[in-house]
This record gives structure tokens, sequence and C-alpha cells, in this order.
């Protein structure tokens, strides 16, 4: 067939394409699944937030592979009150993480031969080797906060810890371990709402223990023993980050950034924002002052 001779006929033209005789019905799907307005915003919304997390995500994989090279060792503490968002955390922090060179370490209740040890002794033997990234959920300041709020140590036992911990961090830092200290701040009435639904909800109610019943009854004590513990244990090796997570998802965001800038990695992605939200991230200096003031102006500590 002369092609040039049918001026009708021309090259870029293909098979028609039929339309799709039942295209996807989204409003089909939703009826179906009985979901209000409200639960297809919040589907939307999730799905919007966990893309926004994953160019950073990858960029912890860039930092996993920089330490692998040159075999460097990373401590992350994840502290902070019941219910303040640090397992969500953990886990975004990790998703795409090389499971092969991170842990993450929930120390249980301790056994009678760590009692008897040096109290440093079962945390140290879960420190990482080069290369490698361990996240505590919760450390040895749970000697600081959750033990002396109900009675787990004694007065000289805490007391020894608080001379003894900014020592054992030097020491720590000086032998060439990256130490990244993160406190998660929520409210007393951020914490009630999610026991709440911890409480209905039976995806959640494993998490609920006998000390979570507690917090709300105890929340000053916590409160006194933060302040004690940021006053005492921030230092200029070994600073304390404070990350507010009333909402858990700019939480999450500005925890990872925070951990990124921690470390001089090479091929970071020079496109992305890696400065924490002010309004998110506090240093710990800064959150002592803010204690300060607002017991001053109340008469007692709040936060």
């Amino acid at each position: 067939m002369n092609l040039l001779a049918n001026p009708e006929v021309t090259l870029d033209e293909g098979p028609e394409v039929m339309p799709q005789e039942n295209p996807p019905c989204y409003e089909q799907l939703i009826e179906e699944h009985g979901l209000s307005d409200n639960k297809v915003e919040s589907i939307i919304t999730k799905y919007l937030q966990e893309k926004e997390l994953k160019p950073y995500q990858a960029e912890l994989i860039k930092l996993q592979q920089h330490l692998d090279r040159t075999q460097q060792r990373m401590v992350i503490l994840f502290e902070g009150r019941d219910a303040a968002a640090k397992g969500g955390t953990i886990r975004r922090v990790t998703r795409y993480m090389n499971e092969k060179h991170y842990r993450i370490i929930a120390m249980g209740k301790p056994t009678e031969e760590q009692r008897s040890q040096w109290f440093f002794q079962k945390y140290v033997s879960q420190f990482p080797h080069g290369g490698e990234v361990v996240l505590f959920d919760r450390s040895w300041y749970n000697r600081a906060m959750v033990e002396p709020v109900f009675g787990f140590c004694s007065e000289s036992e805490y007391k020894n810890f608080m001379k003894g911990v900014v020592g054992f961090e030097k020491d720590l830092i000086r032998q060439g371990t990256i130490l990244v200290k993160l406190y998660f701040s929520v409210t007393k009435d951020a914490q009630k709402a999610r026991f709440d639904r911890r409480t209905t909800d039976p995806l959640r109610q494993w998490k609920l223990s006998e000390v979570d019943m507690q917090a709300q009854e105890r929340w000053d004590d916590f409160t006194k023993t933060k302040y004690e513990m940021l006053k005492r244990t921030h230092t200029a090796a070994a600073p304390w980050t404070v990350i507010r997570s009333m909402d858990k998802h700019k939480c999450r965001l500005n925890a990872i950034k925070t951990i990124l800038n921690a470390v001089d990695y090479e091929g970071y992605n020079e496109a992305l924002d890696f400065v924490p939200d002010d309004k998110v991230v506090i240093s710990g200096a800064r959150e002592i002052e803010l204690m300060n003031k607002q017991r001053l102006r109340s008469g007692k500590f709040i936060g």
C-alpha cells in the first residue's frame, strides 16, 4: 500500500481504544464498606503522610550504608511518657532499613542475676558493633523516671545513677559511639485520649499495662523526675532533644530529621528539607527553661 498516495492514512494512527465498560467506581467501594467522609479523609491523609516520610526513610538507608562503610556505631534512645508515640516512631524509622544492621531493644523486668550486676551492664551487652544501629525503646533512663516514681529502685540507687550516667555517656561517645537521646513529650489530655483508645481498640489493648493505668494519677511525679533528668543529664557531649508528639506524623517526621542530622553521611538528597520544625523539636536546654518559667507562673512544673 502506498501511504504517500493515500493522505487519509497517517503513520501515528493506532487501533481504536474502546472505553472501559465498567470503570472503577470509588463511590461504590465507599458505599460497600460504609466509609464516612471523615474516614475517607483519614485514609487519604494517612497515605499522604506516609508518602511524605518515604524520602527521609530513604535517607536513613544511606545513613546505614555510611555507618557500615565507616564501621561506626550508633545508639538511639527513645524516652518519654507512656503513649508518647515512641513505638510508632521506631517503626517508621526502621521500616525500610536493612534489618541486618539494626536492632530494637526493649528491656523487660531485670532478672535476679541482672539485679546483682553493675546497673549499666545489661544495656552495654546490647550495644552495637561497628556498622550497626541499636534503638532502645526505653533505656537506662528508666532509673531516672519510671523506677523512682513507682518505687522500683531505692533512693541511693537513683542518686548513684544520676551521679554516674553523665560520665558513662561521655566515655561511650569518646570511644566513638554516636549517641542520640530523644525525649517524646505529650500533654496529659493527649495521653488520656490515647489510653482511652487502647481500652476500646482490640488491636491496641495489648499496649496497656498496670504502669500505664497509673500514669495519669502520677502525672506530676513524672513531670518532676523529667525535669531533674533533663537538668542533670543534658550535656554538651550528650544533649537531649525533646520531640512534641501530640501530632504523631509531625513527631515521626521530625524525629527522623533529628536522627539524620546526627550523622554527616555521604550522598544526602540536597533537595530535601532537613531542618526540624521548631514547634515540634526543642532542645533539652530550652525545655528546662520553659519548665522553669511554667513553675514560676503556676507554682508547679508543667510538661
